[in-house]
């Protein structure tokens, strides 16, 4: 039987509502992703490893997915998984914004720089609707940000010993370790013994067996693309030879006395290394199996070692041996430094010491000193001086003990050391304080000896302001606050016959004054009025300069225009200082800075007050809607219906908006009226929104169409007579317009 066209529409729109309830009910499959060849390079190969560095971080990986399709502000987001392959907390790789129609396309992302591991993997999260994809394969993935060869040595000291090669002996062991790369414990290697892979992952490795050794940075994968292989270190390993230091191991020298110390293998051609307290003072010399101590030479105790090396014995160290003094005694002389000695000057050496029973012999250049045999000596003559010291009582043969020298001199020159003694910032600090530091006596060679404590309160001082004389500073030390006594600073001094000057300190200071600019606007806008900057300082005599974000606009205007937003800020130079003024934002003008707390369409009910309250501007106007001014405040409280238009000012910028006020219905329509005359219900009573408004017209029909009554501004008079409803349950329609604009319309049902 053929169909009807009514029969076929209806059958066509069926099968569309099922075909699409089909596509309601399924949801998007998001694809894992997989790896993908890099199109600027050609290749149709997939990328199995990412190995990533400073010169090369370019990836690709292909994404696909199946409809419905997503929203409009949907983004798909590749992410990254920690090194373990979880998602706890996953690193975001890339963002698309433009394939929500695209269902089979590449993400190209970059490594991160501190990503390094084997079991990474990837996964894609879309944002509407929010949905993930499942995790891709794991893969290797390492940033290479060290790729050059590693240096080993024995605990990282950076010598590399002669050869490649450390001798073990007796069953020692040595650490190797790379010296050469920054960060070396945030790595993770791979050691090598002649060939083979070691199990130890460390930055070091401490090793006893003989063979080969060298190390890489593990990079997994990537490792032979990352030249990180390092020099080799050959560990050789050999007997023990018993070296030792003949006699005790604790050994007492007198005063003045030697002692010599004797290794106990000897003139076999071996070279010889010995050590006090860690360090060398022989060798390595062959066959220098002695070393003689002197207990006359200050410094003499400590603990003493001899290392034996050379063709068919091991290199060892010995055992140390200490050595220390018997019946010694201390030296100590009152004058320390060396000391200066102007001419028909007399200066007294002295001396201290803890010998029982002392006797004294001052020397000069070496030679004794007639009858110079107390514990003083006054000098008039320039040279090294010297004492020596014997104790004449305790344990050990009298021995004498010299005392450090003093080298007395006369100087060619002098000169003056000052510097700063307080914080001192140039041209930020509003006061310096400078002082004398230092006096050097300087000799005909241009050496120079220090001689503060014995001659700075002989000289007489006066400070110099770019070379000319400040009356009244002639201490050592000066104190700078004003600003108009910025300069190059100088003290010069006089002893006898001898002038001195100092080096030059450069003093700066800040002003103390406050610059301060002022703006009539913050906020640019265009065609608004101009933003004018000023200040009230003079500049007319100024070097000045307007900066806009740090960079010169202008140097000639004593007020600047703004013709564009940034941070402005005003720069006096002065006394080869700037003075900097306070800063001032201008801001781009944004409707958007006008905020109010509530709709700009306000429902109130009628009798009751709403307040609408802006913030954000400088000012407000409130108009009503014959444009008279109702207020300023930043707030109206409204009470009445309307359009009202505010205005709000952002320096020269405005914005208005028009706040719509209407009455809330407190009740709905009827739409069932009776005409019983029981004085309930009898008439059609609208709201006040649409009842006793002259703007308003309200009109009814019958079932036929046909006009029944018409009123502008409803009294709510309507049915005003009730012999027109001839039967029960009559239908009648209305339309309610203002302005020929329907608002509502319905219809009414009477019972009678």
């Amino acid at each position: 039987m053929k169909k009807s066209n009514s029969t076929y529409s209806i059958l066509v729109l069926a099968l569309a509502f099922a075909l699409l309830g089909t596509f309601v009910s399924q949801a998007q499959v998001l694809n894992k992703p997989v790896p993908a060849a890099n199109p600027n390079f050609g290749s149709t190969s997939a990328w199995t490893a990412v190995c990533a560095s400073g010169s090369f971080n370019e990836y690709f990986v292909n994404f696909t997915w199946d409809p419905p399709m997503v929203g409009g502000d949907n983004k798909f987001i590749l992410e990254l998984s920690d090194s373990d392959g979880y998602f706890a907390n996953p690193t975001e790789l890339a963002v698309v914004t433009d394939k929500n129609t695209t269902f089979d396309f590449e993400f190209q992302f970059a490594l991160p720089v501190d990503m390094r591991g084997d079991n990474f993997k990837m996964r894609v999260r879309s944002t509407s609707p929010a949905k993930t994809s499942p995790a891709s394969d794991a893969f290797s993935m390492y940033f290479i940000d060290y790729n050059s060869p590693l240096l080993i040595s024995e605990n990282g000291s950076g010598s590399i010993p002669s050869g490649g090669e450390i001798q073990l002996c007796g069953g020692g062991s040595v650490t190797l370790k790379p010296h050469n790369i920054p960060n070396a414990e945030t790595y993770i290697y791979n050691w090598y013994r002649s060939g083979t892979l070691l199990a130890s992952k460390s930055e070091s490795i401490t090793v006893s067996d003989p063979g080969m050794y060298y190390v890489e940075l593990d990079y997994g994968d990537c490792s032979g693309s990352a030249n990180t292989l390092s020099n080799t270190i050959e560990i050789t390993t050999g007997t023990s030879s018993g070296l030792a230091i003949n006699g005790n191991s604790n050994i007492e020298v007198c005063p003045g006395d030697t002692h010599v110390l004797e290794a106990n293998i000897t003139g076999m051609g071996f070279t010889y290394t010995w050590y006090k307290d860690g360090a060398i003072i022989s060798g390595p010399t062959v066959d220098q199996s002695t070393y003689t101590i002197d207990a006359g030479i200050a410094g003499f105790a400590g603990s003493y070692e001899v290392e034996i090396d050379g063709a068919g014995v091991c290199k060892e160290l010995s055992a140390p041996v200490s050595i220390s003094g018997t019946g010694s005694f201390e030296i100590t002389l009152d004058n320390e430094e060396n000391i200066v000695l102007l001419p028909s000057q007399t200066k007294t050496l002295s001396v201290n010491t803890s010998a029982t029973n002392a006797a004294y012999q001052w020397y000069k250049d070496g030679a004794p000193i007639t009858d110079a045999t107390n514990n003083s000596l006054d000098i008039n003559d320039v040279g090294e001086y010297y004492v020596e010291v014997t104790d004449n009582g305790g344990p050990c043969t009298p021995s004498p003990v010299a005392s450090s020298t003093i080298n007395v001199v006369t100087p060619d020159s002098f000169e003056f050391v000052v510097d700063y003694v307080s914080s001192y910032s140039s041209c930020e600090s509003t006061d310096a304080t400078l002082s004398l530091t230092g006096i050097n006596a300087v000799n005909e060679n241009g050496a120079t000896t220090d001689v503060t404590g014995d001659l700075q309160s002989s000289f007489a001082y006066q400070w110099k302001l770019d070379g000319v004389n400040i009356a009244g500073e002639t201490s050592k030390t000066i104190t700078v606050s004003n600003q108009n006594d910025n300069g190059s600073y100088t003290l010069y001094g006089t002893i006898d016959a001898f002038e001195a000057s100092s080096n030059n300190l450069q003093v700066k200071l800040a002003s103390n004054e406050t610059l301060q600019i002022s703006t009539n606007g913050n906020v640019f806008c265009e065609g608004g009025d101009a933003i004018v900057i000023e200040t009230t300082t003079d500049l007319s005599s100024e070097s000045f300069e307007w900066r806009k974000d740090g960079a010169v606009v202008d140097s000639s205007s004593e007020s600047f225009n703004v013709t564009e937003t940034g941070v402005y800020e005003l720069v006096i130079t002065t006394n080869e200082c700037p003075l900097v003024s306070n800063t001032i934002t201008i801001s781009q003008f944004d409707e958007s800075l006008l905020v109010l707390d509530k709709t700009k369409d306000l429902i109130i009910i009628e009798g009751e007050t709403e307040t609408l309250t802006a913030s954000g501007a400088d000012s407000y106007e409130w108009y009503d809607a014959g444009s008279n001014l109702i207020s300023s405040s930043n707030y109206y409280d409204f009470t009445e219906e309307g359009e009202y238009l505010l205005i709000a000012s952002f320096g020269t910028c405005t914005v208005s908006k028009v706040i719509t006020v209407t009455y809330r219905d407190m009740f709905a329509i009827p739409n069932v009226i009776t005409t019983n005359g029981d004085g309930i219900n009898d008439l059609w009573v609208l709201p006040n929104t649409y009842s006793r408004d002259p703007n308003v017209l309200v009109t009814i029909f019958n079932e036929r169409g046909e006009q029944v009554f018409s009123q502008a501004g409803y009294e709510n008079n309507w049915p005003q007579s009730t012999t027109s409803f001839n039967r029960q349950n009559m239908i009648f329609y209305y339309k309610i317009t203002r302005g020929g604009k329907s608002l509502k319309q319905g219809t009414i049902t009477v019972i009678k």
